[in-house]
């Protein structure tokens, strides 16, 4: 399968770019930063560009597939602007272009699910990540609603706390309050 890549230069990005090759696939990634890219493979395509080059991202996802966006904002205070929503836009309007049905892309469990049963900790953390960093919350709460409403065949993965540690080889899958999705995940187990 062919399978492009956005935010494959990044911790978790590194990781499902890796996995995908190690499955035998072809991957292109679209990255600003190839040099973060460390593995090397006949099967795998490194693109240098910036997310709001439209004329790359319709490139990179033409011929593709399926596409997968490890996207995820900065924990930055002073986040204003909404580069990755944006740059969601730009792919979902670039798969439909080129026929491209499936997309899965990554968001946190701040974005809420009807079929959640939040428990009042489940409740705090958006509010407390509203309050820390309110352009990351509106950056991932844009890109659901770009993905959710794209028409597309698509995954969100809602992810907690990704963290550096071994994997435990286990996917978690649920929804908050009704099944034991955990906290923190292994980025190794999320890609």
């Amino acid at each position: 399968m062919k399978v492009t890549v956005f935010g494959g230069s990044g911790k978790i990005g590194r990781l499902v770019v890796r996995r995908l090759l190690d499955a035998g696939h072809e991957v292109t990634a679209l990255v600003r930063s190839p040099g973060k890219i460390t593995v090397s493979d006949e099967h795998l395509e490194v693109v240098m560009a910036d997310l709001s080059d439209v004329d790359a991202v319709a490139r990179v996802v033409a011929g593709a597939d399926a596409v997968i966006s490890a996207l995820g904002p900065p924990v930055d205070p002073l986040l204003r602007d909404t580069p990755l929503t944006d740059a969601t836009r730009t792919i979902v309007g670039a798969m439909h272009a080129a026929g491209v049905r499936r997309l899965v892309a990554l968001a946190t469990v701040s974005v809420p699910d009807p079929r959640d049963r939040p428990g009042l900790v489940d409740r705090l953390v958006p509010a407390g990540v509203g309050l820390l960093s309110p352009g990351a919350l509106r950056e991932v709460q844009g890109i659901c609603e770009v993905v959710s409403t794209s028409g597309l065949d698509w995954t969100i993965a809602r992810i907690t706390a990704p963290i550096d540690i071994p994997s435990n080889g286990t996917v978690r899958a649920g929804f908050l309050g009704r099944d034991d999705v955990g906290t923190p995940m292994a980025r190794t187990d999320v890609a």
